[in-house]
């Protein structure tokens, strides 16, 4: 469950303004605040059921989006390279000296 909330979090992180704000509120609650589902649908005035379905589809969406965006994987790809860069510029200190920063600002926008 920790790895799916894991998962979810960072799903969350790249893609939330393209949901809903029922939809974001909803996985906020879930996800981030670690509520029960029982305790948002009592809050939300629905059934377990009716959240349990929500956050499934809504978890589903986020799910979808990185498969066609691949943002999520595009950023582990730029800090794999930072960091390779960084491990290069070790034997370089003058390179070093003005690579450095600008790495990591790159790795920052992230």
């Amino acid at each position: 469950m920790l790895e799916r909330t894991t998962e979810m979090n960072l799903l969350y992180d790249f893609y939330h303004p393209l949901l809903t704000e029922k939809q974001r509120l909803l996985l906020e609650m879930y996800y981030l605040e670690d509520w029960s589902l029982s305790e948002i649908a009592e809050h939300q005035g629905v059934t377990r059921q009716a959240i349990f379905e929500s956050i499934k589809r809504a978890g589903k969406l986020l799910t979808d989006l990185e498969e066609k965006l691949r943002l999520i994987q595009k950023h582990h790809q730029r800090q794999q390279i930072a960091e390779q860069l960084l491990h290069q510029l070790e034997n370089h200190l003058d390179a070093k000296t003005v690579a450095e920063p600008l790495i990591r600002k790159m790795i920052e926008l992230d």
